[in-house]
Protein backbone atom coordinates (compact mmCIF):
# COMPACT_ATOMS: atom_id res chain seq x y z
CA UNK A 1 0.00 0.00 0.00
CA UNK A 2 1.28 3.45 -0.90
CA UNK A 3 0.83 5.98 1.92
CA UNK A 4 0.68 9.69 1.20
CA UNK A 5 2.48 10.55 4.45
CA UNK A 6 4.59 8.83 7.07
CA UNK A 7 2.76 7.72 10.21
CA UNK A 8 3.84 9.22 13.51
CA UNK A 9 4.55 7.00 16.54
CA UNK A 10 2.94 3.56 16.33
CA UNK A 11 1.56 4.03 19.83
CA UNK A 12 -2.21 4.14 20.42
CA UNK A 13 -1.78 6.39 23.46
CA UNK A 14 0.23 9.16 21.83
CA UNK A 15 -0.36 9.07 18.07
CA UNK A 16 -2.38 11.71 16.21
CA UNK A 17 -2.04 10.78 12.53
CA UNK A 18 -4.61 9.21 10.22
CA UNK A 19 -1.77 7.33 8.51
CA UNK A 20 -0.84 5.73 11.81
CA UNK A 21 -4.42 4.50 12.08
CA UNK A 22 -4.04 2.69 8.73
CA UNK A 23 -1.17 0.63 10.12
CA UNK A 24 -2.60 0.21 13.61
CA UNK A 25 -5.86 -1.07 12.14
CA UNK A 26 -4.03 -4.21 11.01
CA UNK A 27 -2.05 -4.83 14.22
CA UNK A 28 -4.05 -3.30 17.10
CA UNK A 29 -7.70 -4.18 17.36
CA UNK A 30 -10.04 -2.17 19.57
CA UNK A 31 -12.72 -2.96 22.10
CA UNK A 32 -15.19 -1.66 19.50
CA UNK A 33 -15.09 -0.79 15.83
CA UNK A 34 -17.44 0.80 13.32
CA UNK A 35 -18.95 -0.94 10.31
CA UNK A 36 -19.40 0.50 6.83
CA UNK A 37 -22.51 2.39 7.93
CA UNK A 38 -20.76 3.98 10.91
CA UNK A 39 -22.51 1.80 13.50
CA UNK A 40 -20.47 0.77 16.55
CA UNK A 41 -19.93 -3.00 16.78
CA UNK A 42 -17.98 -5.17 19.26
CA UNK A 43 -14.43 -6.20 18.36
CA UNK A 44 -12.32 -7.22 21.38
CA UNK A 45 -15.35 -6.69 23.58
CA UNK A 46 -17.87 -9.51 23.31
CA UNK A 47 -20.87 -7.17 23.39
CA UNK A 48 -21.79 -3.52 23.63
CA UNK A 49 -21.27 -2.07 27.13
CA UNK A 50 -23.91 -2.14 29.83
CA UNK A 51 -24.55 1.30 31.33
CA UNK A 52 -25.98 1.63 34.84
CA UNK A 53 -26.05 4.03 37.80
CA UNK A 54 -27.51 6.83 35.72
CA UNK A 55 -24.67 6.59 33.21
CA UNK A 56 -21.88 6.61 35.80
CA UNK A 57 -20.97 2.93 35.55
CA UNK A 58 -19.99 1.25 32.28
CA UNK A 59 -19.44 -2.51 32.20
CA UNK A 60 -17.49 -3.94 29.26
CA UNK A 61 -17.40 -7.71 28.59
CA UNK A 62 -14.05 -8.88 27.17
CA UNK A 63 -13.85 -11.48 24.39
CA UNK A 64 -12.57 -14.90 25.49
CA UNK A 65 -9.94 -17.03 23.72
CA UNK A 66 -7.88 -14.13 22.37
CA UNK A 67 -4.09 -13.80 22.45
CA UNK A 68 -1.77 -10.88 21.89
CA UNK A 69 0.89 -11.23 19.21
CA UNK A 70 3.43 -12.08 21.95
CA UNK A 71 1.34 -15.04 23.10
CA UNK A 72 -0.08 -13.56 26.31
CA UNK A 73 -3.81 -13.76 26.91
CA UNK A 74 -6.20 -10.87 26.47
CA UNK A 75 -8.15 -10.41 29.69
CA UNK A 76 -9.80 -7.69 31.73
CA UNK A 77 -6.55 -6.80 33.48
CA UNK A 78 -4.90 -6.10 30.11
CA UNK A 79 -7.79 -3.80 29.24
CA UNK A 80 -7.48 -2.04 32.60
CA UNK A 81 -3.74 -1.58 32.03
CA UNK A 82 -4.36 0.12 28.68
CA UNK A 83 -6.98 2.40 30.25
CA UNK A 84 -4.56 3.40 33.00
CA UNK A 85 -1.80 4.17 30.52
CA UNK A 86 -4.13 6.30 28.40
CA UNK A 87 -5.22 8.20 31.51
CA UNK A 88 -1.84 8.72 33.17
CA UNK A 89 0.91 8.89 30.54
CA UNK A 90 2.08 12.51 30.40
CA UNK A 91 2.17 12.55 26.60
CA UNK A 92 -1.23 10.83 26.23
CA UNK A 93 -3.53 12.20 23.54
CA UNK A 94 -6.32 9.90 24.76
CA UNK A 95 -7.00 11.18 28.28
CA UNK A 96 -9.53 13.83 27.29
CA UNK A 97 -11.22 11.36 24.92
CA UNK A 98 -12.09 9.08 27.84
CA UNK A 99 -13.83 11.66 30.00
CA UNK A 100 -13.96 12.13 33.79
CA UNK A 101 -13.14 8.55 34.83
CA UNK A 102 -12.90 7.96 38.57
CA UNK A 103 -11.79 4.31 38.43
CA UNK A 104 -11.22 1.32 36.14
CA UNK A 105 -11.56 -2.15 37.64
CA UNK A 106 -10.95 -5.65 36.30
CA UNK A 107 -13.95 -7.17 38.08
CA UNK A 108 -13.04 -10.64 36.86
CA UNK A 109 -11.05 -12.08 33.96
CA UNK A 110 -13.72 -11.17 31.42
CA UNK A 111 -15.30 -8.01 32.87
CA UNK A 112 -14.07 -4.42 33.05
CA UNK A 113 -15.99 -1.82 35.06
CA UNK A 114 -15.40 1.87 34.31
CA UNK A 115 -16.80 4.34 36.82
CA UNK A 116 -17.36 8.02 36.17
CA UNK A 117 -17.73 11.11 38.32
CA UNK A 118 -20.49 12.23 35.94
CA UNK A 119 -22.11 10.42 33.00
CA UNK A 120 -20.03 10.33 29.81
CA UNK A 121 -22.05 9.48 26.71
CA UNK A 122 -19.20 9.44 24.12
CA UNK A 123 -17.23 6.57 25.72
CA UNK A 124 -18.33 3.75 23.42
CA UNK A 125 -17.50 5.82 20.33
CA UNK A 126 -14.09 6.68 21.82
CA UNK A 127 -13.38 2.98 22.38
CA UNK A 128 -14.02 2.41 18.66
CA UNK A 129 -10.85 4.36 17.97
CA UNK A 130 -7.31 4.59 19.40
CA UNK A 131 -8.52 4.83 23.01
CA UNK A 132 -9.94 1.33 22.57
CA UNK A 133 -6.78 -0.27 21.13
CA UNK A 134 -5.61 -2.75 23.77
CA UNK A 135 -1.85 -3.11 24.20
CA UNK A 136 0.00 -6.15 25.51
CA UNK A 137 0.88 -5.57 29.20
CA UNK A 138 3.99 -7.69 28.68
CA UNK A 139 5.16 -5.40 25.88
CA UNK A 140 4.31 -2.30 27.90
CA UNK A 141 6.39 -3.61 30.80
CA UNK A 142 9.31 -4.33 28.50
CA UNK A 143 9.20 -1.21 26.34
CA UNK A 144 7.44 1.48 28.38
CA UNK A 145 7.52 4.80 26.52
CA UNK A 146 9.26 3.04 23.62
CA UNK A 147 6.22 0.85 22.87
CA UNK A 148 6.06 2.38 19.37
CA UNK A 149 9.38 0.70 18.49
CA UNK A 150 7.66 -2.69 18.53
CA UNK A 151 3.90 -2.26 19.03
CA UNK A 152 2.30 -5.47 20.26
CA UNK A 153 -1.47 -5.89 20.36
CA UNK A 154 -4.17 -8.21 19.05
CA UNK A 155 -4.62 -8.11 15.30
CA UNK A 156 -4.72 -10.06 12.06
CA UNK A 157 -1.12 -8.94 11.51
CA UNK A 158 1.82 -8.25 13.81
CA UNK A 159 4.57 -5.66 13.55
CA UNK A 160 7.81 -6.65 11.79
CA UNK A 161 9.89 -3.60 10.96
CA UNK A 162 9.92 0.10 10.21
CA UNK A 163 12.37 1.92 7.95
CA UNK A 164 11.88 5.65 8.66
CA UNK A 165 10.65 7.69 5.68
CA UNK A 166 10.46 4.48 3.64
CA UNK A 167 8.21 1.65 4.83
CA UNK A 168 6.45 -0.27 7.59
CA UNK A 169 5.99 -4.05 7.31
CA UNK A 170 3.51 -6.29 9.14
CA UNK A 171 2.99 -10.05 8.81
CA UNK A 172 0.08 -12.42 9.33
CA UNK A 173 -0.25 -13.37 13.00
CA UNK A 174 -0.93 -17.11 13.44
CA UNK A 175 -2.14 -16.43 17.01
CA UNK A 176 -4.96 -14.17 15.80
CA UNK A 177 -8.36 -15.51 16.88
CA UNK A 178 -9.71 -15.30 13.30
CA UNK A 179 -6.49 -16.23 11.48
CA UNK A 180 -8.43 -18.30 8.93
CA UNK A 181 -9.98 -15.06 7.65
CA UNK A 182 -6.59 -13.43 6.95
CA UNK A 183 -5.39 -14.08 3.40
CA UNK A 184 -2.11 -12.20 2.99
CA UNK A 185 1.25 -13.22 4.44
CA UNK A 186 2.58 -9.66 4.69
CA UNK A 187 1.52 -6.09 4.11
CA UNK A 188 4.10 -3.40 3.39
CA UNK A 189 3.16 0.26 3.74
CA UNK A 190 5.42 2.33 1.49
CA UNK A 191 5.72 6.07 2.05
CA UNK A 192 4.92 7.89 -1.21
CA UNK A 193 4.16 11.54 -0.58
CA UNK A 194 3.77 12.39 -4.27
CA UNK A 195 0.26 11.56 -5.52
CA UNK A 196 1.55 11.17 -9.08
CA UNK A 197 4.06 8.54 -7.93
CA UNK A 198 1.34 6.66 -6.02
CA UNK A 199 -0.89 6.66 -9.10
CA UNK A 200 1.96 5.54 -11.37
CA UNK A 201 2.92 2.69 -9.01
CA UNK A 202 -0.71 1.63 -8.86
CA UNK A 203 -0.99 1.53 -12.65
CA UNK A 204 2.25 -0.46 -12.93
CA UNK A 205 1.19 -2.94 -10.24
CA UNK A 206 4.13 -2.11 -7.98
CA UNK A 207 1.58 -1.36 -5.27
CA UNK A 208 -1.93 -2.76 -4.95
CA UNK A 209 -3.53 0.00 -2.87
CA UNK A 210 -3.03 3.76 -2.64
CA UNK A 211 -4.57 6.15 -0.13
CA UNK A 212 -5.57 9.80 -0.52
CA UNK A 213 -5.94 9.79 -4.28
CA UNK A 214 -5.43 13.32 -5.59
CA UNK A 215 -8.54 15.05 -6.86
CA UNK A 216 -6.42 15.81 -9.94
CA UNK A 217 -6.11 12.06 -10.67
CA UNK A 218 -9.38 10.54 -9.56
CA UNK A 219 -11.44 11.38 -12.66
CA UNK A 220 -8.93 9.51 -14.83
CA UNK A 221 -8.54 6.59 -12.42
CA UNK A 222 -12.27 5.83 -12.22
CA UNK A 223 -12.22 5.21 -15.98
CA UNK A 224 -9.32 2.76 -15.92
CA UNK A 225 -10.08 -0.91 -16.43
CA UNK A 226 -7.46 -2.32 -14.05
CA UNK A 227 -8.01 0.12 -11.19
CA UNK A 228 -10.90 0.48 -8.77
CA UNK A 229 -11.66 3.58 -6.71
CA UNK A 230 -13.15 3.46 -3.21
CA UNK A 231 -14.88 6.54 -1.88
CA UNK A 232 -16.89 7.58 1.16
CA UNK A 233 -17.96 10.81 2.76
CA UNK A 234 -15.75 12.03 5.60
CA UNK A 235 -16.50 12.48 9.28
CA UNK A 236 -13.62 14.93 9.61
CA UNK A 237 -12.47 18.32 8.41
CA UNK A 238 -9.51 20.35 7.18
CA UNK A 239 -8.81 23.64 8.92
CA UNK A 240 -6.44 26.44 9.78
CA UNK A 241 -5.47 26.42 13.45
CA UNK A 242 -4.26 29.68 14.99
CA UNK A 243 -1.77 29.54 17.86
CA UNK A 244 -3.29 31.61 20.67
CA UNK A 245 -1.34 30.24 23.61
CA UNK A 246 0.36 26.93 22.87
CA UNK A 247 3.84 27.75 24.12
CA UNK A 248 4.66 24.58 26.08
CA UNK A 249 2.90 21.89 24.07
CA UNK A 250 -0.67 20.81 23.41
CA UNK A 251 -2.57 20.13 26.62
CA UNK A 252 -0.33 22.30 28.78
CA UNK A 253 -1.70 25.49 30.41
CA UNK A 254 -1.80 28.19 27.73
CA UNK A 255 0.19 31.41 27.89
CA UNK A 256 -0.84 34.48 25.92
CA UNK A 257 1.19 34.95 22.74
CA UNK A 258 1.76 38.65 22.16
CA UNK A 259 0.95 39.01 18.48
CA UNK A 260 -2.12 40.69 16.95
CA UNK A 261 -3.24 37.38 15.45
CA UNK A 262 -3.09 35.60 18.82
CA UNK A 263 -4.40 38.32 21.14
CA UNK A 264 -7.00 40.17 19.03
CA UNK A 265 -10.12 38.21 18.02
CA UNK A 266 -10.93 40.89 15.44
CA UNK A 267 -7.89 39.87 13.38
CA UNK A 268 -8.95 36.20 13.44
CA UNK A 269 -12.55 37.10 12.62
CA UNK A 270 -11.25 39.16 9.70
CA UNK A 271 -9.37 36.08 8.54
CA UNK A 272 -12.58 34.06 8.69
CA UNK A 273 -14.42 36.70 6.63
CA UNK A 274 -11.63 36.69 4.04
CA UNK A 275 -11.99 32.96 3.22
CA UNK A 276 -14.07 32.01 0.17
CA UNK A 277 -14.59 28.30 0.81
CA UNK A 278 -16.78 27.59 -2.21
CA UNK A 279 -14.33 29.10 -4.69
CA UNK A 280 -11.37 27.34 -3.07
CA UNK A 281 -12.99 23.91 -3.10
CA UNK A 282 -14.20 24.27 -6.67
CA UNK A 283 -10.90 25.54 -8.07
CA UNK A 284 -8.47 23.32 -6.16
CA UNK A 285 -10.35 20.05 -5.72
CA UNK A 286 -12.52 19.78 -8.86
CA UNK A 287 -15.66 19.66 -6.71
CA UNK A 288 -14.68 16.33 -5.12
CA UNK A 289 -14.49 17.98 -1.69
CA UNK A 290 -17.03 20.22 0.03
CA UNK A 291 -16.82 23.46 2.05
CA UNK A 292 -16.93 23.06 5.83
CA UNK A 293 -17.52 25.56 8.60
CA UNK A 294 -17.76 23.10 11.47
CA UNK A 295 -16.15 19.94 12.87
CA UNK A 296 -19.60 18.31 12.89
CA UNK A 297 -20.39 16.56 9.59
CA UNK A 298 -23.75 17.61 8.10
CA UNK A 299 -24.93 13.98 8.07
CA UNK A 300 -24.46 13.67 11.85
CA UNK A 301 -27.56 13.42 14.05
CA UNK A 302 -25.81 16.05 16.19
CA UNK A 303 -25.68 18.64 13.38
CA UNK A 304 -27.76 21.80 13.76
CA UNK A 305 -28.13 25.18 12.02
CA UNK A 306 -26.11 26.83 14.79
CA UNK A 307 -23.48 24.12 14.59
CA UNK A 308 -23.09 24.43 10.83
CA UNK A 309 -23.37 28.23 10.52
CA UNK A 310 -20.59 29.90 8.58
CA UNK A 311 -18.89 33.27 8.73
CA UNK A 312 -19.78 34.60 5.25
CA UNK A 313 -17.19 35.54 2.68
CA UNK A 314 -16.89 39.33 2.93
CA UNK A 315 -13.47 40.82 2.07
CA UNK A 316 -14.68 44.36 2.78
CA UNK A 317 -15.75 43.34 6.28
CA UNK A 318 -12.37 41.65 6.76
CA UNK A 319 -10.52 44.87 5.92
CA UNK A 320 -12.83 46.87 8.17
CA UNK A 321 -12.02 44.60 11.12
CA UNK A 322 -8.29 44.86 10.43
CA UNK A 323 -8.59 48.65 10.42
CA UNK A 324 -10.47 48.53 13.75
CA UNK A 325 -7.67 46.38 15.17
CA UNK A 326 -5.14 48.98 14.05
CA UNK A 327 -2.84 46.49 12.34
CA UNK A 328 -0.77 46.72 9.19
CA UNK A 329 -2.67 46.07 5.95
CA UNK A 330 -1.91 43.79 4.23
CA UNK A 331 -1.52 41.85 7.46
CA UNK A 332 1.24 39.20 7.20
CA UNK A 333 0.63 35.64 8.42
CA UNK A 334 3.05 32.74 8.13
CA UNK A 335 1.17 29.48 7.69
CA UNK A 336 2.78 26.05 7.86
CA UNK A 337 1.45 23.26 5.68
CA UNK A 338 2.39 19.79 4.51
CA UNK A 339 4.80 19.73 1.59
CA UNK A 340 2.60 17.45 -0.53
CA UNK A 341 1.52 18.76 -3.93
CA UNK A 342 -2.18 18.91 -3.03
CA UNK A 343 -1.53 20.72 0.27
CA UNK A 344 0.72 23.25 -1.44
CA UNK A 345 -1.82 23.75 -4.22
CA UNK A 346 -4.49 24.57 -1.65
CA UNK A 347 -2.17 26.85 0.32
CA UNK A 348 -1.30 28.80 -2.82
CA UNK A 349 -4.97 29.20 -3.70
CA UNK A 350 -5.72 30.31 -0.13
CA UNK A 351 -2.89 32.82 -0.34
CA UNK A 352 -4.46 34.41 -3.41
CA UNK A 353 -7.99 34.24 -1.98
CA UNK A 354 -7.06 36.05 1.25
CA UNK A 355 -5.37 38.98 -0.47
CA UNK A 356 -8.59 40.96 -1.20
CA UNK A 357 -9.45 40.67 2.51
CA UNK A 358 -6.21 42.38 3.50
CA UNK A 359 -3.96 39.43 4.31
CA UNK A 360 -0.50 38.54 2.99
CA UNK A 361 -0.09 34.81 3.52
CA UNK A 362 3.45 33.44 3.65
CA UNK A 363 3.60 29.68 3.06
CA UNK A 364 6.11 27.46 4.86
CA UNK A 365 6.08 23.84 3.58
CA UNK A 366 7.04 21.16 6.14
CA UNK A 367 7.36 17.38 5.88
CA UNK A 368 4.19 15.83 7.31
CA UNK A 369 5.50 13.97 10.38
CA UNK A 370 7.63 16.99 11.30
CA UNK A 371 4.57 19.19 10.85
CA UNK A 372 2.67 17.06 13.37
CA UNK A 373 5.49 17.50 15.88
CA UNK A 374 5.52 21.26 15.34
CA UNK A 375 1.75 21.41 15.70
CA UNK A 376 1.90 19.61 19.04
CA UNK A 377 4.80 21.74 20.28
CA UNK A 378 3.12 25.01 19.29
CA UNK A 379 5.86 25.84 16.81
CA UNK A 380 3.61 27.81 14.45
CA UNK A 381 1.57 30.99 14.06
CA UNK A 382 -1.01 29.34 11.81
CA UNK A 383 -1.07 25.79 10.48
CA UNK A 384 -3.09 23.92 7.85
CA UNK A 385 -3.95 20.42 9.01
CA UNK A 386 -7.06 18.35 9.49
CA UNK A 387 -8.71 15.54 11.40
CA UNK A 388 -10.09 12.37 9.85
CA UNK A 389 -13.18 12.44 12.05
CA UNK A 390 -15.06 10.35 14.57
CA UNK A 391 -18.67 9.14 14.65
CA UNK A 392 -19.41 11.12 17.81
CA UNK A 393 -18.74 14.89 17.52
CA UNK A 394 -17.12 14.80 20.95
CA UNK A 395 -14.18 13.14 19.21
CA UNK A 396 -13.96 15.97 16.68
CA UNK A 397 -14.28 18.80 19.19
CA UNK A 398 -13.44 18.12 22.81
CA UNK A 399 -9.70 17.49 22.78
CA UNK A 400 -9.20 20.35 20.30
CA UNK A 401 -11.32 23.01 21.99
CA UNK A 402 -11.48 22.25 25.72
CA UNK A 403 -8.85 23.71 28.03
CA UNK A 404 -6.05 21.20 28.48
CA UNK A 405 -7.26 18.92 25.68
CA UNK A 406 -4.59 16.61 24.31
CA UNK A 407 -5.13 17.96 20.79
CA UNK A 408 -5.68 21.59 21.80
CA UNK A 409 -2.97 22.80 19.46
CA UNK A 410 -4.29 26.37 19.50
CA UNK A 411 -3.77 26.74 23.24
CA UNK A 412 -7.42 27.85 23.38
CA UNK A 413 -9.28 28.27 26.65
CA UNK A 414 -12.87 29.43 27.05
CA UNK A 415 -15.00 28.63 30.07
CA UNK A 416 -18.27 28.64 28.10
CA UNK A 417 -16.84 26.07 25.69
CA UNK A 418 -15.46 23.94 28.54
CA UNK A 419 -18.75 23.94 30.45
CA UNK A 420 -20.93 23.34 27.41
CA UNK A 421 -18.80 20.48 26.10
CA UNK A 422 -18.95 18.85 29.54
CA UNK A 423 -22.73 19.28 29.62
CA UNK A 424 -23.06 17.71 26.16
CA UNK A 425 -20.95 14.72 27.21
CA UNK A 426 -23.26 14.09 30.17
CA UNK A 427 -26.39 14.02 28.01
CA UNK A 428 -27.83 10.98 26.26
CA UNK A 429 -30.46 13.06 24.43
CA UNK A 430 -29.46 13.58 20.79
CA UNK A 431 -31.44 16.79 20.30
CA UNK A 432 -30.04 18.30 23.49
CA UNK A 433 -26.49 17.42 22.52
CA UNK A 434 -26.98 18.92 19.05
CA UNK A 435 -28.20 22.16 20.63
CA UNK A 436 -25.24 22.25 23.01
CA UNK A 437 -22.71 21.63 20.24
CA UNK A 438 -24.36 24.46 18.32
CA UNK A 439 -23.78 26.71 21.32
CA UNK A 440 -20.11 25.70 21.38
CA UNK A 441 -19.69 26.49 17.70
CA UNK A 442 -21.32 29.91 18.13
CA UNK A 443 -18.61 30.74 20.68
CA UNK A 444 -15.86 29.24 18.52
CA UNK A 445 -16.93 31.43 15.59
CA UNK A 446 -16.45 34.47 17.82
CA UNK A 447 -12.98 33.39 18.95
CA UNK A 448 -11.75 31.54 15.83
CA UNK A 449 -8.95 29.43 17.34
CA UNK A 450 -9.71 27.09 14.43
CA UNK A 451 -11.08 28.24 11.09
CA UNK A 452 -12.74 25.25 9.44
CA UNK A 453 -12.24 25.19 5.67
CA UNK A 454 -13.35 22.05 3.87
CA UNK A 455 -14.28 18.40 4.17
CA UNK A 456 -12.55 15.81 2.01
CA UNK A 457 -14.10 12.84 0.33
CA UNK A 458 -12.17 9.75 1.41
CA UNK A 459 -10.62 8.43 -1.81
CA UNK A 460 -8.48 5.32 -2.18
CA UNK A 461 -7.64 3.16 -5.18
CA UNK A 462 -6.75 -0.50 -5.67
CA UNK A 463 -5.74 -2.83 -8.47
CA UNK A 464 -8.52 -5.09 -9.75
CA UNK A 465 -6.52 -8.22 -8.92
CA UNK A 466 -7.02 -7.33 -5.24
CA UNK A 467 -10.18 -7.85 -3.20
CA UNK A 468 -11.35 -7.18 0.33
CA UNK A 469 -9.97 -3.63 0.56
CA UNK A 470 -12.38 -1.34 2.40
CA UNK A 471 -12.64 2.30 3.39
CA UNK A 472 -15.15 3.54 5.96
CA UNK A 473 -16.32 7.08 6.84
CA UNK A 474 -13.61 7.32 9.53
CA UNK A 475 -11.13 7.52 6.65
CA UNK A 476 -9.19 4.37 7.52
CA UNK A 477 -8.29 2.07 4.60
CA UNK A 478 -8.79 -1.45 5.94
CA UNK A 479 -6.59 -4.29 4.68
CA UNK A 480 -7.32 -6.95 7.31
CA UNK A 481 -9.37 -9.06 4.89
CA UNK A 482 -7.56 -8.07 1.68
CA UNK A 483 -6.54 -10.81 -0.75
CA UNK A 484 -5.19 -11.41 -4.23
CA UNK A 485 -7.94 -12.66 -6.54
CA UNK A 486 -7.53 -15.74 -8.71
CA UNK A 487 -8.11 -15.31 -12.42
CA UNK A 488 -11.18 -16.97 -13.84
Amino acid sequence: MGLSAEPDKLDPTTSSSLYTRYVMNTICEKLYDIDASGTVVPQLASALPTITDGGRTVTIPVRDGVKFADGTDLDAEAVRTTFERNLTLKTSARKSELGPISSVEAKDARTVVVRYETPFAPLTAALADRAGMIMSPKALDALGDKFSEHPTCVGPFSFVARVPQTSITVRRDPLYYAADQVHLDTVTYRIMADANIRAANLRSGDIQVADSISTQDVDALVKERDVGVLQTSSLGYQAMTINLGNTDGAGEPPKQIDTPLARDPRVRLALAYAVDRDALVNSVFNNWYSPACSPIPPTSPYASPAGEACVPHDPAKARELLQQAGVQIPFPITVKTSNTAESLRFAAALQAALEPGGFALQIEPVEYSTLLDQQSAGDFDAILLGWSGRIDPHGNMNSFLVSGGGNNYAGYSNQTVDDTMAEAARSTDTAERAELYGKVMTQVREDNPIIYLYRVRNLAAYTRDTGGVEIFPDGVVRLSRAAFLQEG
